[in-house]
């Protein structure tokens, strides 16, 4: 038996936790009750909703609109399985290691991942103050990136020379990365519609996640760009700061509370036409300072030609897929679809030590 510390002895000591009468307690001393008398199940949470979601609103019923019949889950809605599905997929916890903005993140910048987190808050604000499914736009919200490759939108641009149909990572998500889910109609469609060139999603709580998600990345890149050094504070358009401030979290609340503002009024989920100015304002400005600079523009170009070096050898090499294909048919999409999958590291590593790559090659931390 090693030794062990005060610390790892006391860990160890509460491993059957605490006795406490009928039940076994977490902590030794005893802490606070609750006035519940039965479990508040699957159905008395679908009658809260009939009640209370305002008209237009999603509701869940029952097992939900699934592609693979299912039996309803007697403690969670149809959404609640879907949001508990997404945070335990593989999908979702590989987005820790892709790119938001840039490869190789410092500790304070964010990833794939933390941006999906903060779509998620944005949503459910909005959905709350309109009285909408914050349930499934939260469902939504967090599976909505799941479709995207290594390296950002770059990946789009690398797999769309295989793909006679485009890569486009939202209906890439729904349709391919998360069939396995098998998740409700609704909830595919608001990942699958998300972005604004797509359709109008089908629900009021899809259309929510699309003014999240851009009201996150506006917000959230440019904060990471300045404490990066890449644009400074002043350098924030005069308009934007004016009406939306100059912080992340002064816009956030401008923005969130225009959208509730706008749909409330209309009925309509929107914005004001001077906010939503400011937001494409800022968004321009984004674009311009931020995703389309030289070391940006040399980045993407990197990521690309790794990413596309990675899909030929598999096209030329299908036996070193991890699960090659049956029908030749479908090794195309087969091996888009494990590249796809790779994280930012796994995938230029991959590219160095079984390409023979160069690391010189690969994108570089900016």
């Amino acid at each position: 038996m090693p030794d062990l510390s005060p610390r790892a002895i006391a860990w160890a000591e509460t491993m059957a936790g605490h006795a406490g009468g009928s039940v076994v307690r977490a902590h030794a001393e005893p802490g606070n009750r609750l006035g519940v008398t039965r479990a508040i199940l699957r159905e008395q949470r679908e009658a809260w909703e009939a009640e209370h979601l305002v008209a237009g609103a999603t509701r869940a019923v029952g097992a939900g609109e699934r592609a693979r019949a299912e039996e309803p889950d007697p403690e969670r809605t149809c959404f609640e399985r879907d949001r508990d599905r997404i945070v335990h997929s593989t999908a979702f916890r590989r987005l820790a290691g892709k790119t938001q903005v840039v490869v190789h993140p410092t500790d304070h910048q964010r990833t794939r991942l933390t941006h999906a987190l903060e779509v998620a808050q944005v949503a459910t604000s909005i959905a709350r103050g309109v009285g909408a499914n914050v349930t499934l736009a939260e469902a939504i919200a967090l599976g909505h990136d799941c479709g995207h490759g290594p390296g950002g939108h770059a990946s789009e641009d690398a797999f769309d020379a295989f793909l006679a149909e485009g890569y486009d990572h939202g209906p890439w998500g729904a349709d391919v990365v998360l069939t396995s889910l098998n998740l409700c109609a609704q909830t595919l469609d608001g990942i699958r519609n998300h972005s604004w060139s797509r359709p109008t999603p089908a629900t009021v709580e899809g259309e929510i996640v699309s003014w999240a998600d851009r009201i996150a990345y506006c917000a959230h890149d440019l904060e990471d760009a300045v404490g990066a050094g890449i644009v400074r504070p002043e350098d924030i358009p005069a308009g934007v700061v004016a009406l939306a401030g100059a912080t992340r979290r002064e816009q956030l609340s401008t923005f969130v509370r225009a959208v509730i503002g706008a749909t409330v009024e209309t009925g309509e989920i929107g914005m004001a036409s001077d906010l939503a100015g400011a937001l494409a304002e800022l968004r321009a400005f984004n674009y311009e300072r931020i995703y389309t600079r030289p070391e940006s523009l040399a980045q993407s170009d990197a990521v690309v030609a790794v990413l596309r070096a990675l899909v030929s050898f598999y096209l030329e090499n299908p036996s070193r897929l991890p699960e090659p294909p049956a029908d030749p048919a479908s090794l195309i999409h087969a091996a888009v679809a494990y590249v796809g999958g790779m994280t930012d590291r796994f995938a230029f590593d991959t590219a160095v030590q079984l390409l023979g790559w160069d690391r010189a090659r690969l994108p570089r931390p900016q």
